[in-house]
């Protein structure tokens, strides 16, 4: 187990300082919890990886007016409250391909990076395919999400290939099901039923 130097209460009051947009801290929110539950498959540290989904967009707040900078300004963020530089450049490894932070370049290439970047972006598919279900995620399943995945016009925002990237550490179905399981475990938070 990595030391962490926040608890998930302490994090989540530290993302407040620098973000209070409600739909933001649902995003995160069910970040942290898809991260944890491909910890849990992988058998990695749960609270490790639902850090990173809690914490990956720590400076969005602050940027999303010039999403260029975007990521620039959450290393020294998370350098002060103590993150080690491993912990900060696995969570900027989620910029990698976009125009931000001078990432446009890099690649993915280790198996925390596929499961932050193809975690915190899933959400936002199943969030979608809830809101227009009538906020139900309760009897969601992997077919229609599937669906909707498919269907490239529907939620135009998440990046199918970043989804794809899951496939390095399991099977796309499966995870899936894995993250729909986890986000159904935050349901009252995230705003669905």
């Amino acid at each position: 187990m990595k030391q962490l130097p926040l608890s998930h209460e302490q994090a989540l009051e530290f993302v407040k300082t620098y973000n209070t947009d409600e739909r933001d801290i649902i995003h995160y929110l069910e970040s942290e919890a898809v991260l944890r539950a491909i910890a849990r498959y992988l058998k990695e540290d749960e609270k490790y990886y639902g850090m990173l989904g809690l914490l990956h967009d720590i400076d969005w707040g602050i940027t999303k007016d010039n999403s260029q900078t975007h990521l620039t300004k959450a290393p020294q963020i998370l350098r002060d409250a103590g993150f080690d530089e491993e912990f900060i450049q696995t969570l900027v490894s989620h910029g990698y391909g976009f125009d931000c932070a001078s990432l446009s370049d890099k690649k993915r290439t280790r198996n925390i990076e596929y499961a932050l970047a193809a975690g915190e972006t899933v959400t936002g598919l199943i969030h979608a395919y809830a809101l227009i279900r009538g906020r139900k995620i309760s009897d969601m399943e992997v077919k229609g999400l599937m669906k909707k995945y498919k269907d490239r016009q529907f939620a135009e925002g998440c990046d199918r290939e970043i989804i794809a990237e899951i496939e390095h550490l399991m099977p796309l179905e499966e995870f899936f099901g894995l993250a729909i399981e986890a986000m159904k475990g935050i349901k009252e938070e995230a705003g669905l039923t």
